[in-house]
Protein backbone atom coordinates (compact mmCIF):
# COMPACT_ATOMS: atom_id res chain seq x y z
CA UNK A 1 0.00 0.00 0.00
CA UNK A 2 1.75 3.04 -1.43
CA UNK A 3 0.48 5.77 1.55
CA UNK A 4 1.00 5.43 5.32
CA UNK A 5 -2.06 6.15 7.33
CA UNK A 6 -4.48 2.93 7.63
CA UNK A 7 -7.33 4.84 6.41
CA UNK A 8 -5.42 5.30 2.79
CA UNK A 9 -6.39 1.80 2.01
CA UNK A 10 -10.52 2.15 2.45
CA UNK A 11 -12.35 2.65 -0.88
CA UNK A 12 -16.23 2.85 0.29
CA UNK A 13 -17.37 1.18 -2.83
CA UNK A 14 -16.43 0.00 -6.22
CA UNK A 15 -16.24 2.18 -9.38
CA UNK A 16 -17.63 1.66 -12.66
CA UNK A 17 -16.79 2.15 -16.25
CA UNK A 18 -18.53 4.58 -18.09
CA UNK A 19 -16.81 4.77 -21.64
CA UNK A 20 -13.80 3.35 -23.31
CA UNK A 21 -11.70 4.90 -25.98
CA UNK A 22 -9.52 4.48 -28.11
CA UNK A 23 -6.76 7.09 -29.49
CA UNK A 24 -5.25 7.43 -33.00
CA UNK A 25 -2.24 9.54 -33.83
CA UNK A 26 -2.19 12.97 -31.68
CA UNK A 27 -4.45 15.12 -34.21
CA UNK A 28 -7.11 12.43 -34.95
CA UNK A 29 -10.08 11.73 -33.14
CA UNK A 30 -10.53 9.46 -30.62
CA UNK A 31 -13.25 6.73 -31.18
CA UNK A 32 -15.43 5.56 -28.73
CA UNK A 33 -15.79 1.63 -27.93
CA UNK A 34 -18.42 -0.34 -25.73
CA UNK A 35 -15.40 -3.32 -25.26
CA UNK A 36 -11.68 -3.14 -25.85
CA UNK A 37 -8.50 -5.65 -25.32
CA UNK A 38 -6.01 -4.46 -22.68
CA UNK A 39 -1.85 -6.52 -23.80
CA UNK A 40 0.62 -6.86 -20.98
CA UNK A 41 2.85 -4.36 -21.19
CA UNK A 42 1.94 -3.01 -24.06
CA UNK A 43 -2.30 -1.30 -23.93
CA UNK A 44 -5.76 -1.40 -24.88
CA UNK A 45 -4.84 -2.60 -28.77
CA UNK A 46 -5.28 -0.38 -31.36
CA UNK A 47 -4.73 2.68 -29.17
CA UNK A 48 -1.58 4.72 -30.00
CA UNK A 49 0.42 3.56 -27.27
CA UNK A 50 0.25 0.25 -27.74
CA UNK A 51 3.40 0.13 -29.84
CA UNK A 52 5.71 1.16 -27.05
CA UNK A 53 6.43 -1.71 -24.22
CA UNK A 54 7.28 -0.58 -20.82
CA UNK A 55 5.77 2.84 -20.82
CA UNK A 56 4.11 4.53 -17.92
CA UNK A 57 1.16 5.74 -20.00
CA UNK A 58 0.61 2.42 -21.55
CA UNK A 59 -3.54 3.41 -20.43
CA UNK A 60 -4.87 6.52 -19.34
CA UNK A 61 -7.92 7.25 -16.81
CA UNK A 62 -9.93 9.83 -15.81
CA UNK A 63 -13.01 10.10 -13.36
CA UNK A 64 -16.18 10.64 -14.59
CA UNK A 65 -17.00 13.51 -11.82
CA UNK A 66 -14.81 15.40 -13.23
CA UNK A 67 -15.82 17.00 -16.27
CA UNK A 68 -18.68 18.48 -14.55
CA UNK A 69 -15.82 20.54 -12.38
CA UNK A 70 -13.66 21.19 -15.69
CA UNK A 71 -16.87 22.38 -17.01
CA UNK A 72 -17.64 24.68 -14.26
CA UNK A 73 -14.07 26.40 -14.40
CA UNK A 74 -14.85 27.08 -18.04
CA UNK A 75 -18.07 28.75 -17.56
CA UNK A 76 -20.40 26.00 -17.89
CA UNK A 77 -18.84 24.59 -21.34
CA UNK A 78 -19.69 20.70 -22.08
CA UNK A 79 -16.74 18.94 -21.60
CA UNK A 80 -16.47 15.41 -22.95
CA UNK A 81 -14.45 12.08 -22.71
CA UNK A 82 -13.18 13.26 -26.65
CA UNK A 83 -11.65 16.70 -25.21
CA UNK A 84 -9.41 14.93 -22.67
CA UNK A 85 -8.62 11.91 -24.98
CA UNK A 86 -8.24 9.55 -21.70
CA UNK A 87 -8.78 5.53 -22.45
CA UNK A 88 -11.02 5.08 -20.21
CA UNK A 89 -13.54 6.97 -17.71
CA UNK A 90 -14.43 5.65 -14.13
CA UNK A 91 -17.05 6.93 -12.17
CA UNK A 92 -17.36 6.79 -8.23
CA UNK A 93 -13.59 6.13 -7.05
CA UNK A 94 -10.85 8.66 -6.54
CA UNK A 95 -8.64 8.06 -9.17
CA UNK A 96 -6.21 10.94 -7.72
CA UNK A 97 -5.11 8.74 -4.92
CA UNK A 98 -4.32 5.94 -6.24
CA UNK A 99 -0.95 6.02 -7.64
CA UNK A 100 1.08 2.53 -6.90
CA UNK A 101 -2.23 0.46 -6.50
CA UNK A 102 -3.05 -2.09 -8.53
CA UNK A 103 -7.09 -2.00 -10.16
CA UNK A 104 -8.74 -4.96 -11.80
CA UNK A 105 -11.55 -4.86 -14.07
CA UNK A 106 -12.85 -8.49 -15.06
CA UNK A 107 -9.74 -10.39 -15.19
CA UNK A 108 -7.43 -7.43 -15.86
CA UNK A 109 -4.71 -5.96 -13.85
CA UNK A 110 -3.33 -2.56 -14.08
CA UNK A 111 -1.31 -0.28 -12.25
CA UNK A 112 -1.89 3.02 -11.51
CA UNK A 113 1.69 4.78 -12.40
CA UNK A 114 1.14 8.66 -11.46
CA UNK A 115 -0.21 11.50 -13.03
CA UNK A 116 -1.76 12.46 -16.46
CA UNK A 117 -1.04 16.14 -16.81
CA UNK A 118 -3.24 18.08 -19.41
CA UNK A 119 -1.66 19.09 -22.51
CA UNK A 120 -1.29 22.58 -24.64
CA UNK A 121 -3.45 21.30 -27.01
CA UNK A 122 -5.96 21.64 -24.75
CA UNK A 123 -6.29 25.31 -24.82
CA UNK A 124 -7.45 24.81 -28.75
CA UNK A 125 -10.12 21.92 -27.99
CA UNK A 126 -11.64 23.75 -25.42
CA UNK A 127 -10.85 27.42 -25.53
CA UNK A 128 -8.93 29.81 -23.42
CA UNK A 129 -7.64 28.60 -20.06
CA UNK A 130 -8.80 25.00 -21.07
CA UNK A 131 -5.47 23.79 -19.87
CA UNK A 132 -5.76 25.61 -16.20
CA UNK A 133 -9.14 24.04 -16.21
CA UNK A 134 -7.63 20.38 -16.57
CA UNK A 135 -4.68 21.04 -14.17
CA UNK A 136 -5.14 18.22 -11.41
CA UNK A 137 -8.20 17.14 -12.87
CA UNK A 138 -6.85 15.17 -15.74
CA UNK A 139 -6.78 11.55 -14.60
CA UNK A 140 -4.15 9.25 -14.16
CA UNK A 141 -1.26 6.97 -16.59
CA UNK A 142 -1.30 2.81 -15.52
CA UNK A 143 0.45 0.16 -16.92
CA UNK A 144 -0.95 -3.35 -17.69
CA UNK A 145 0.29 -6.15 -15.89
CA UNK A 146 -2.52 -8.85 -16.80
CA UNK A 147 -4.12 -8.53 -19.91
CA UNK A 148 -7.83 -9.15 -20.69
CA UNK A 149 -11.33 -7.88 -22.08
CA UNK A 150 -12.98 -4.94 -20.65
CA UNK A 151 -16.17 -2.92 -21.24
CA UNK A 152 -18.86 -0.39 -20.24
CA UNK A 153 -20.54 -0.79 -17.24
CA UNK A 154 -17.86 -3.15 -16.25
CA UNK A 155 -16.70 -2.85 -12.27
CA UNK A 156 -13.75 -1.23 -11.34
CA UNK A 157 -12.04 -2.90 -8.09
CA UNK A 158 -8.97 -1.33 -5.97
CA UNK A 159 -6.78 -4.06 -4.74
CA UNK A 160 -5.31 -2.98 -1.21
CA UNK A 161 -2.84 -5.33 1.11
Amino acid sequence: MPQSSKFKKYFPRHGKIEWIGIRGPSDEQITSVCSAELVRDLGIVGDKECSNPGSNRQVTLVQHEYFAVIASFLGGKSVTPYHLRRNIVVSGLNLAVLSGYKVGINEVVIQVTGNCAPCAKLERTLGYGGYNAVCSHGGVTAVVLKGGKIGTGDEVEVFVD
